[in-house]
């Protein structure tokens, strides 16, 4: 396992030491791995997402022109259930 070395501010390590104090973490390095892994899946979930709005855009124009289209189908298929 490689080491690193990171530089804070003083509020920033006593913020980081309260965090390993006694909670899950049993020491700063825990933390850091669990912050780390923690943005690697936020921005692996932003790409996803990313991608997914890139996909609907390039499908081109929906099938619904307008709200009213949309109110109309849904009453279509919701209502008879009632």
């Amino acid at each position: 396992m490689a080491t690193m070395n990171i530089s804070l501010p003083d509020e920033m390590k006593s913020w980081i030491d309260t965090q390993t104090d006694g909670n899950q973490y049993g020491n700063a390095s825990e933390f850091m791995r669990d912050l780390i892994r923690r943005e690697q899946n936020r921005r692996t979930a932003i790409q996803t997402l990313k991608q997914l709005v890139q996909e609907g855009i390039d499908s081109g124009a929906g099938r619904f022109p307008d709200f009213d289209a949309i109110k109309a189908e849904a009453r279509k298929t919701f209502e008879p259930r009632r």
